[in-house]
């Protein structure tokens, strides 16, 4: 869906210094941080399960994640709307589905994991590919829409209780366009950023835009080529000695461009199209010989494919290569059980399907592993 604005730029830049005081974070005491040394994230200054091998592997400083970016969603077009009705209610509720996420991190994190991510702009809550629906936390101007932010803020809060680590997504295909050129989407850049030092949380890693090298992106500066520059805006966003940690995500099998790895504290890698765990070692190895590299965490935070039950599968392979893999699970075609998915809307947040639990069991039996 393409949307035309006419807003002039002073408009624009009017509503834009309004922005701030269109949502107050609520400022929070931080009980968890997250930070990186070399190859290793660290949670309140002690590298991620210390000590730890599994089947030889050094698990130590790997970030397990789960992608489960509908933790804010909303859809403000009423013809679309309808498609997420809750099978109980016949409605679709927002709130309802922030709070039944928020209910169910204690359970993600008494398997062993680590993170999850979300997005501002969600992901397709069918699977793949974005259409009609509205959901977005901008507003044309850049301006953060308050529901949004609260919605945002209870999964921050949540997380920083249980120590857990939230990716957090700015920008997603499909939904770009809402915001109504460039400076739009610097003012979003800069009030997420903001937005999250006001409110003390920080246990918060950026993903800038989620995969920066496909076609649809409307504005430059959320293609490739625009990604050192909104990445090096969050590096310079900072409240005395803190900044966020930052990056950014390339499409499924794609290996980040040399501007990309050289400004990012961590490198995103999806493995969507990787159908052979081998292809997983290799792209760990490309992205290493990219000009530029030098020697930071690499995570895997978006990956389609399972097969728990081999003893080759593409998270294995991830972490003999150390590097960070996270689930991607939605509905297939065919499919029409809400407890399916974790992107397909409406979500049952609940560790309730066979996928969902052969994951949650695979990364148990990692992070519980002596051996």
């Amino acid at each position: 869906m393409k949307i035309i604005y006419s807003l002039s730029i002073t408009v624009l830049l009017l509503f834009s210094s309004q922005t701030n005081a269109q949502v107050t974070p609520k400022k929070s005491k931080a009980h968890t941080v997250i930070s990186i040394e070399k190859d290793n994230f660290l949670i309140n200054g002690k590298i991620i399960n210390q000590g730890k091998t599994w089947k030889g592997n050094n698990i130590e400083g790997l970030l397990f994640n789960s992608r489960m970016v509908q933790a804010t969603f909303d859809d403000e077009n009423p013809e679309t709307a309808v498609l997420w009705k809750y099978p109980d209610t016949q409605k679709w509720s927002a709130d309802r589905n922030t709070e039944e996420f928020v209910a169910a991190m204690s359970e993600w994190k008494s398997y062993g994991l680590n993170a999850v991510t979300i997005n501002l702009q969600g992901g397709s809550p069918t699977g793949y590919g974005n259409k009609d629906w509205i959901n977005s936390a901008f507003e044309s101007n850049g301006a953060i829409k308050p529901a949004y932010w609260n919605r945002l803020e209870k999964v921050l809060k949540k997380a920083d209780e249980l120590e857990m680590v939230v990716i957090l997504g700015l920008f997603y295909f499909g939904q770009d366009q809402l915001l109504a050129d460039e400076k739009a989407v610097i003012n979003a850049v800069d009030n997420t950023i903001n937005g999250l030092h006001k409110t003390g949380y920080k246990n918060v890693l950026i993903e800038v835009v989620n995969e920066c090298d496909l076609p649809y992106y409307d504005h430059k500066i959320l293609t490739e080529s625009g990604m050192a520059t909104l990445i090096n805006r969050v590096k310079n966003n900072k409240r005395g000695d803190f900044r966020f940690l930052v990056s950014t995500s390339f499409q499924g099998a794609s290996i980040p461009t040399s501007s990309v790895i050289e400004a990012s504290d961590y490198i995103l890698l999806h493995a969507n199209a990787v159908e052979d765990p081998k292809g997983v070692a290799m792209m760990v190895e490309k992205t290493k010989q990219v000009p530029g590299y030098s020697v930071k965490p690499i995570v895997f935070n978006e990956d389609d494919h399972y097969e728990f039950d081999k003893e080759q599968n593409n998270f294995k392979i991830a972490i003999e290569n150390r590097a960070s893999w996270g689930f991607f699970d939605f509905r297939r075609e065919g499919e029409t059980d809400i407890k399916e998915g974790f992107q397909s809307v409406p979500v049952d947040w609940k560790v309730s399907s066979a996928r969902k639990k052969a994951f949650f069991e695979y990364v148990k039996t990692i992070v519980n592993s002596e051996k």
